[in-house]
């Protein structure tokens, strides 16, 4: 009986008789051999079927396999030193499992955007679908081994929140049971109850924002991780952010080669992600955009357009630093040197994507930390259990958030973040 595997462990059993468990998803014919490509998931091989060598009607039976169509394929594994994958595959028996309808959606002609949404259960079968999904497996995998070997511990945060962490005009209010309540988009304020007892906390969950943008940077749905750390400063912070960007990128290079080239990724300036990045002040970075023709005023967030002009002269991600804290969260903390700026950053991912990493140090302190609330005009009520955490041993900490649809589209240069997540959810988009 040959031996079950997948098409990704092929290369260990050259010569051997192997069974492969996948789909067709291309299929061209000579007349007396047929050219199968079959994917499992794990890859894709070239099952080569010859009239001569396989039953006449199982020959019949492939050559009128429809694309798409799932099937059982035992062959012998040979070397081909002209597939990606080094082997291909002498089909010697199969057993179709399910012939696909002829009029299989996705074809190899272009189509428009919505139509490829609106089959975006059938799209994610694409080979750069599957990469980008590849791709960013690899990034969610890499982004907790990073938490464990800084020492950070996992902490689940709720979904369904009370209150937010920046105000409630981009959030999805619900009905709890006749109370008003939120869908989180963030679960930073709990991961900083949890420092208290862990030092290190991070989540990774997926969170929601009510905001009705389209631009390509921008999902309803989204997956974050938030990090916290107790006595933290600002700039330890993003000492932390810099070696993480640089541990996924390196990562992606080392585990994921293959997806890059199917993207045709040119993977010249992820080479260039090394510590250390540069650093800009938010003051020198309005500065720098109003000398390239942008006319942004001090006090002003950056816009999509602002992160890509400001972006034409770094190669390397980029951290904006002490933004107006008058456009900042209420629990960032002061400089102490300049009470209008907060101990926060942005990180700028280069070729024009914009931030990636939004951090700060936290207000400590339960005095300044809720007169902030009340200048932000909060209700305190909602808040009680947050100050509590400045009143039972408060120390200085900080943290981070990273958005991961975000980095996937970087890392993969994608046009849009609709492709870095397997069922987006846009302002007008809900199916599939």
């Amino acid at each position: 009986m040959a031996a079950p595997t997948t098409i990704a462990k092929l290369k260990q059993f050259v010569g051997q008789e192997v069974e492969i468990r996948g789909w067709m998803f291309n299929k061209r014919s000579s007349g007396k051999i047929q050219f199968l490509q079959i994917r499992d998931g794990s890859g894709t091989v070239q099952a080569v079927a010859v009239k001569s060598e396989i039953d006449d009607k199982l020959f019949e039976e492939l050559d009128a396999l429809t694309l798409e169509s799932s099937l059982t394929v035992q062959g012998v594994v040979c070397e081909d030193k002209r597939s990606h994958s080094g082997v291909e595959l002498t089909l010697k028996n199969a057993q179709v499992i399910a012939v696909a309808s002829e009029d299989f959606p996705i074809g190899k002609k272009e189509h428009g955007v919505d139509f490829l949404l609106d089959n975006r259960h059938l799209w994610l079968r694409s080979e750069r679908q599957w990469a980008i999904l590849r791709i960013r497996d690899e990034l969610e995998r890499g982004i907790q081994d990073f938490y464990a070997e800084e020492g950070f511990i996992k902490l689940d945060c709720p979904e369904i929140t009370p209150n937010a962490c920046e105000g409630t005009t981009t959030l999805f209010a619900i009905d709890y049971f006749g109370e008003p309540a939120y869908l989180s988009q963030s679960g930073q304020l709990y991961l900083e109850a949890g420092i208290m007892s862990l030092g290190k906390v991070y989540d990774f969950q997926p969170v929601f924002r009510a905001e009705k943008s389209k631009t390509r940077r921008h999902l309803i749905e989204f997956w974050m991780t938030d990090a916290e750390a107790a006595f933290v400063d600002h700039a330890e912070n993003m000492q932390i952010q810099e070696r993480m960007v640089c541990y996924l990128v390196a990562r992606v290079l080392q585990h994921r080669t293959h997806e890059l080239t199917i993207l045709e990724r040119d993977i010249s300036p992820l080479l260039k992600v090394q510590a250390p990045f540069d650093h800009l002040t938010y003051d020198a970075a309005i500065l720098e955009l109003q000398k390239l023709g942008s006319d942004i005023q001090w006090g002003t967030d950056f816009g999509n357009d602002d992160e890509t002009m400001l972006m034409q002269a770094h190669v390397k991600p980029l951290f904006v630093e002490k933004f107006p804290a008058a456009i900042k969260a209420f629990y960032m903390l002061r400089d102490p040197n300049n009470e209008k700026v907060v101990m926060g950053n942005d990180l700028l991912a280069p070729e024009g994507y914009g931030e990636i990493i939004g951090g700060s140090q936290r207000e400590h302190d339960f005095d300044k930390l809720k007169a902030s609330i009340e200048r932000h005009q909060l209700p305190m009520d909602a808040f009680k259990w947050y100050l509590d955490l400045r009143q039972y041993g408060s120390v200085p900490h900080s943290g981070f958030g990273l958005g991961l649809e975000r980095i996937v589209a970087w890392i993969c240069n994608l046009p849009h973040v609709r492709e870095t997540t397997p069922f987006p959810r846009l302002l007008n988009r809900k199916y599939p």
